[in-house]
Formats: structure tokens, C-alpha cells, sequence
């Protein structure tokens, strides 16, 4: 499939598959005239790389870890660098979880002082 196709299936623009590409991440051969073909699981690496990046791994990392991922290969010092990973999307998810319970505090107290007329500072603050 060629570049557009690939952006519309995985709605990933066209520039971010060509920086995937240039990182490493994507590869793609080229037809008469240059033009960039895909094969059918590109569309699966994207959608991996989406969630890598979504997770916060750097585009280098991601490089690193692709072969673990795709292919089952694994090293000690891969092993080690997942876990890690996995570590810091914990600690991410927990402080996000932290963010989520201020945020239902301040809601609660601002939907309270829309009935009572009470300041929503005020309230918040406790």
C-alpha cells in the first residue's frame, strides 16, 4: 500500500510515517519514481508505535525494543531496559491517577458551590 493509504488506515499523517521511516521504525520499499510501498502489517506496527509513544518511549527506545516486540527476541539487557520501561509507565499511570482524583475533588466542589452559592476556591482548598 502507499504512503496515503497507510495515513488513512492508521490515522497517522503521511509526515509522521515518514519520520517513523527515517527513525528506523518503518521500513518501506520504494517503486519506479520513488514512491514508498508498505506491506499489509505496516498498518499493526503503526498502531504499535502509536501505543509506544502514547506510553512516552522516545522514538530511539522504540528502535531498541521493536525487535522484542515484534519478533519475541530478547536479550538480558532488553529484558532488563522493559521492565524498566514498564516501571516508568507505572509510576506515569499512578501520578495520572493522582491528577484524576485532584481534579474529581475540585468537580465535587464546584458542583457544590453551584448549589450552595459558597465559594468554589474555598471549598477546593480542603
Amino acid at each position: 500500500m502507499r504512503i496515503g493509504e497507510l495515513a488513512a488506515r492508521t490515522g497517522v499523517s503521511v509526515r509522521a510515517l515518514r519520520y517513523y521511516e527515517e527513525q528506523s521504525l518503518l521500513g518501506a520499499e520504494r517503486g519506479p519514481g520513488g514512491q514508498r510501498h508498505y506491506p499489509e502489517g505496516a498498518v499493526g506496527r503503526v498502531r504499535l508505535i502509536q501505543q509506544l509513544y502514547a506510553a512516552g518511549l522516545s522514538s530511539r527506545t522504540i528502535v531498541e525494543l521493536l525487535p522484542c516486540v515484534v519478533d519475541g527476541q530478547a536479550t538480558p539487557a532488553l529484558l532488563k531496559r522493559l521492565a524498566a520501561e514498564r516501571e516508568r509507565v507505572d509510576q506515569r499511570i499512578a501520578e495520572l491517577a493522582q491528577a484524576r482524583d485532584r481534579l474529581d475533588s475540585v468537580i465535587t466542589a464546584a458542583t457544590g458551590s453551584m448549589l450552595t452559592g459558597a465559594s468554589c476556591r474555598r471549598a477546593a482548598d480542603t
